[in-house]
This record gives structure tokens, sequence and C-alpha cells, in this order.
């Protein structure tokens, strides 16, 4: 049952999070965190996304805080370490933020960047990790990402390359043309329907983040469907978030490859003190904020206005979805 409107806007926190680096073009993550009572949920759609897709989360950050989470399988989940569009140089410095971690995640095709800077941040991650998959984001066409999977591969195997195309045609067209796994993740997250993908024969892999797709038990449901294996990844969430992701992690039935569900190093201040990578996997918890923190990273009074008239309007698409 969808929780009361007044309900949900007494229980929420809006913080904003201070990054090390930029990532997805931000310096500073804006979320809002529920205090509810089954938990904390966290809603933290990009500030650039309509208010339907926004809505997805919100149903996330909904079921987190007042649903029961499902059971789990295994307690603790492994990692992949995240490399942002940094040049080569940077790498070991980030890299040292993922202990133990034995795959790395590479994001590539950056505006404004070019294929070598790609190729140099992929060598200097192979010197140190043992996998490495890369994210393009959807930003190459097909013949660029045909360059860039033979550029990439040059000087060793990659595990997949995550979206490298914007639509499934591309992806179902690329698949055919290189021998490097194709990874669908906007794609499903993004798409009315996020099986289409697979029925396309478009993908190698499904990356699957619980946000937006609507909460962990949208999610299950989505991984039953497929017949690739699943990769349960962040969407830049808090510890929080990234909470609610490990406990999706470890109720899937099979977890063939590392998560990405290690980006919390990638902030200089978080909800709560981060749980450390040990062997290169998390532990499976739940994650309570640090009543300190909160206080310390409350979002100035506009921000989080607006960040309560958000969630006024998704909820009010939630229950008109419910209605019809």
């Amino acid at each position: 049952m969808r929780p009361d409107l007044d309900d949900l806007l007494a229980r929420a926190h809006v913080v904003c999070l201070p990054m090390r680096v930029r990532f997805r073009g931000i310096t500073t993550r804006e979320l809002v965190l529920i205090d509810g009572p089954a938990g904390w949920g966290e809603f933290g759609a990009f500030v650039e996304y309509d208010d339907p897709e926004a809505a997805h989360w919100l149903a996330s950050a909904i079921e987190s805080a007042y649903a029961p989470a499902p059971p789990t399988r295994r307690d603790r989940i492994p990692i992949n370490a995240t490399v942002p569009a940094v040049p080569a140089a940077q790498v070991p410095e980030v890299l040292a933020r993922f202990p133990g971690a034995r795959t790395a995640k590479v994001k590539v095709a950056e505006p404004g960047q070019r294929l070598a800077d790609d190729v140099a941040r992929v060598a200097a991650v192979r010197q140190a990790m043992p996998a490495v998959r890369v994210d393009a984001n959807g930003g190459w066409t097909v013949e660029e990402a045909v360059a860039a999977a033979a550029a990439l591969t040059r000087d060793g195997p990659l595990e997949y390359l995550e979206q490298p195309c914007a639509t499934v045609p591309e992806l179902a067209e690329l698949r055919r043309r290189i021998d490097v796994p194709v990874a669908a993740d906007e794609s499903i997250r993004k798409a009315e329907d996020p099986l289409y993908v697979v029925r396309a024969r478009a993908a190698d892999v499904a990356v699957l983040k619980v946000a937006p797709l609507g909460g962990v038990s949208a999610l299950l449901a989505i991984a039953a469907q497929v017949d690739v294996p699943v990769v349960i990844s962040s969407a830049l969430d808090s510890a929080v978030g990234i909470g609610v992701g490990l406990t999706a992690a470890a109720a899937l039935p099979r977890l063939d490859y590392a998560c990405g569900l290690g980006t919390g190093s990638l902030f200089v201040e978080d909800v709560a003190e981060p749980a450390a990578p040990v062997d290169g996997a998390l532990p499976v918890a739940p994650v309570i904020p640090d009543p300190a923190r909160l206080a310390d990273l409350r979002a100035p009074a506009a921000r989080r206005d607006w960040w309560l008239q958000r969630i006024r309007r998704c909820h009010a698409l939630l229950e008109t979805r419910a209605m019809s």
C-alpha cells in the first residue's frame, strides 16, 4: 500500500553529498532519504530526469522504506572498482579506494575526450586489475563502437562493453560485428519494455539498477525473465541505496559477475560510514544513516523545497498509475 503523501514528506531528509571527482557531469549528488517503518529508502532520480521517469525512483524508495526486504541467498557481494573518465595518471589513486577488487568498470566515451584517452585509461587499469569492463553510456555510434572494441582489446580482453550504443537495434548490430560481450543498462532501465533488449538478442549481460526499475521486487521480477547473466549496479547511490542494491544482489538465484556497488568511495562524505570491502566484497546489511551526518549534509532550503515538490508530483503520478 502506498503511504500517505504527508507521511512520506514528514519522513524525508534531503541531502547533498560532495564528490571526490566529477562523475556523470556532477560534483555534488543530491538525493532524498526516507526514514520509513520498514527501513530507509532513497529517492535520487537525477535532476535532469522528467517526472514520469523519476516516479520509478520514488516507487523504489517507498518500497525500501515501507515494505520488508526479500529473503537473501548470500551475505557478501563481490564488487567492481569504478574508474571515472580521469586521466590515466590518476587511475592508481582511484583504484586504491577499492581494496581487494579484482574487476574494474572504466568510464569511456566521455564528451570532449578521445578514444586514445580511453585506451590509455584502460591500459592503466589493466596494470592493476585482472578483469576490466567499460561503460560508454550510449556514447558511440555502431562504427565508433566497433573501432573502440578493437582498440580497447588490443592489449587484453574486456569482460564486456556496457551500453556502447544508445538504441537496441544498434546494440543488436554491434553484437553481430564484434567478439566482445555487450551489456545493456540504459536500454533496460529507461525502456517502456525492459525485456525488449534481451528478446531482440541485443545483449549478453543485463545491468540492473534498483531505483530506476522501481524497487527490488521489480528488479527481481525482470531478472527472473531474462536468460542472460545479471549485474546489479549503483545509480550513484548513497550508502542507503548501496545497501538496497546489495540486498537485491543477495536475493538473486545466481550472481556470475562482480556488481557495480562500490561507488560509495566516489563521495567525500556519505550519510553513513561506508562499509570497507574485504577481499573485494561488501557485506549485505541494512544501512541506517548517522543523524549527525544527515544534519551536516542537509541540503539548502531552496534545494529541499525543490525535492519535496518533486516528491509531490511523482507521488501523484504513482497514484494515477495505480488507478489506471
